[in-house]
């Protein structure tokens, strides 16, 4: 009986020792992951504003692009045609003309 009481005892001596073994691993493994949380709070909060940046960046490019376009559309608009710029050569070659004769 003695011994079966002394085995009784180192047993749960051995388990006292397990379970605290595991209590630490298990807070340690807790105290990561709150780590580990707060680290993926920062790269989302760091995310979203290269993100707010991206977009208005991009409002300022597509600007410049509307502006760049209205521009070359005026351009086009007031540059002569190829039959308007014949027909100028031709004035041009005329006047070339009658200015060589005078």
């Amino acid at each position: 009986m003695v011994v079966v009481r002394y085995l009784d005892n180192v047993y749960w001596l051995y388990m006292d020792q397990v379970m605290k073994m595991l209590r630490a691993v298990i807070n340690g493994q807790s105290s990561m992951k709150q780590e580990l949380l707060g680290e993926i709070g920062k790269v989302r909060k760091d995310v979203a504003d290269h993100r707010k940046e991206t977009e208005l960046g991009f409002k300022q490019v597509n600007k410049r692009i509307d502006k760049l376009g209205s521009d070359l559309a005026y351009l086009e608009d007031d540059a002569p045609t190829r039959e308007e710029h014949d027909q100028l050569d031709k004035r041009v070659t005329k006047l070339e003309h009658q200015f060589a004769s005078a």
